[in-house]
């Protein structure tokens, strides 16, 4: 039972170890004074941070205490034993490197987001969909379909913010079409970032964790898109007939201003640069991403001189998510904590004792508990010993897994907020079956293309 608890308290934000690390002896203070203590320090900010709705607190601040304070105790640990701090030093070290690649990576992409947002090309797109006087059944198919094909560029949370939001301009009290709606936008969300190694932090992770190139995610696109679409076929029958009601009378056409679209062919490009520079010369991909960041910093100079409608990068940036940025700051950094201490040691014997399949499989179940994010980390810093067709699995079950509880991945929480009282725990629980189903549809793809006819790059 203790091991179940620490397996599943476990999971939480941080980034893979190096084959290197991963090798390397630490010292294991798992039953000392320490060990206990940071543990139950990890386990009451886990509860806050899972319980932030109730207490009303972002869960950036309990996430933020619990990575830094865990540090504070082994310090005073190595501190009061008077133990050569230098290993505690090397940790801290990697543990920054890792920290900022994931901090400035996401940095850069909501940066992006946020001037495209500003620059009304999500109205745009918002208004395009609504005023065709298409029905609810086709309205639900195309806010799907573009939730499973923004995903892996925009991220899955982003994505179904922007598309819950759609959903909510289309019709405000239809829960017939809202409930079901929202239900396949997180569904495809999380599926469109599963095939891409910047669709969802998860994927991003193992990435830049060299558990895969850029070309192999892409070899998960069957097993993600097959997977959704038995989920939004079901989900589909939910769906009640009719049309939206649409004046476009009362409805003005939303002006993209100066650059908008020129932004969004930067943002493709920026990601272009990031995987070049990752696949051919690797460097670590935040560095493409800063690099353009510095190409959109350029173009709306040009902008200004030329005597367009110029908009302020840094302005832009303060609309971005930090506490989602500190968030990650934190949770990496506890579990960062709890690799040192010697726990995550229980996650790497699960793998031993049944396997990686099983286990693989079973992480889907738990990242709808515990939030595919925490999953994924975890199982990188234990790294356990599977070759790329496992990698991934995993991969593809901890994003797809998320979305079978509403509050499982952050797509999913992200519209429960925006659908306040619409999309809820008990709407989603409903209809949860539909999903359980595209996950099973998903792992039998995965098995026939990866096991049975090896359709993929083996390294």
């Amino acid at each position: 039972m203790i091991k179940l608890l620490l397996l599943m308290l476990g999971f939480s934000f941080a980034f893979a170890s190096s084959g290197a690390e991963a090798a390397e002896v630490l010292p294991d203070l798992t039953f000392t004074w320490v060990g206990i203590l940071s543990f139950i320090v990890f386990v009451v900010g886990y509860y806050f941070i899972a319980t932030e709705e109730r207490y009303e607190i972002n869960k950036a601040k309990p996430a933020l205490f619990t990575g830094t304070f865990m540090f504070v105790l082994i310090g005073i640990y190595y501190a009061i034993n008077g133990l050569d701090p230098a290993p505690l030093h090397n940790e801290l070290e990697h543990l920054i490197l890792e920290i900022a690649e994931i901090f400035f990576f996401l940095m850069v992409a909501m940066t992006y987001i946020e001037t495209l947002i500003e620059r009304g090309v999500f109205d745009l797109m918002k208004f395009k969909l609504v005023s065709k006087g298409y029905s609810y059944k086709k309205l639900f198919w195309l806010t799907g379909l573009l939730a499973f094909f923004i995903s892996p560029v925009a991220d899955n949370l982003t994505t179904a913010l922007i598309l819950s939001t759609v959903l909510f301009t289309i019709d405000k009290k239809n829960l017939s079409f809202l409930v079901p709606g929202a239900i396949n936008i997180v569904v495809a969300a999380n599926a469109g970032g599963a095939w891409s190694p910047f669709g969802d932090i998860t994927t991003l992770m193992a990435w830049t964790a060299n558990k895969g190139d850029f070309i192999d995610f892409l070899f998960l696109f069957p097993a993600s898109i097959l997977g959704w679409g038995v989920t939004a076929f079901l989900l589909a029958r939910y769906v009640p007939d009719g049309e939206p009601a649409f004046d476009a009378s009362t409805e003005k056409k939303p002006v993209v201003l100066d650059g908008g679209m020129g932004v969004a062919y930067l943002g493709v490009g920026t990601i272009a640069m990031a995987v070049l520079g990752h696949q051919f010369f690797h460097f670590p991909a935040m560095w493409g991403m800063m690099f353009g960041l510095a190409i959109l910093k350029l173009y709306s100079y040009t902008l200004k001189i030329k005597g367009r409608n110029a908009f302020n990068i840094f302005i832009n940036m303060e609309k971005v998510e930090n506490d989602t940025l500190l968030f990650f700051f934190g949770i990496l950094s506890a579990v960062g904590a709890l690799h040192y201490l010697g726990f995550l040691n229980y996650i790497h014997d699960l793998y031993g004792a049944v396997g990686p399949t099983a286990a693989n499989i079973g992480v889907g179940f738990l990242s709808a508990i515990v939030d595919n994010v925490p999953v994924m980390s975890a199982i990188l810093k234990s790294s356990p010993e599977m070759d790329l067709a496992q990698w991934m699995l995993v991969t593809l079950t901890a994003g797809v897994g998320g979305s079978l509880i509403s509050f499982g991945s952050a797509a999913g929480v992200g519209v429960m907020g925006r659908l306040k009282g619409i999309y809820t725990f008990g709407s989603h629980l409903k209809l949860a079956w539909t999903i359980l189903i595209g996950y099973i549809v998903s792992v039998c793809v995965w098995y026939v293309q990866f096991e049975v006819l090896g359709l993929y790059i083996q390294h």
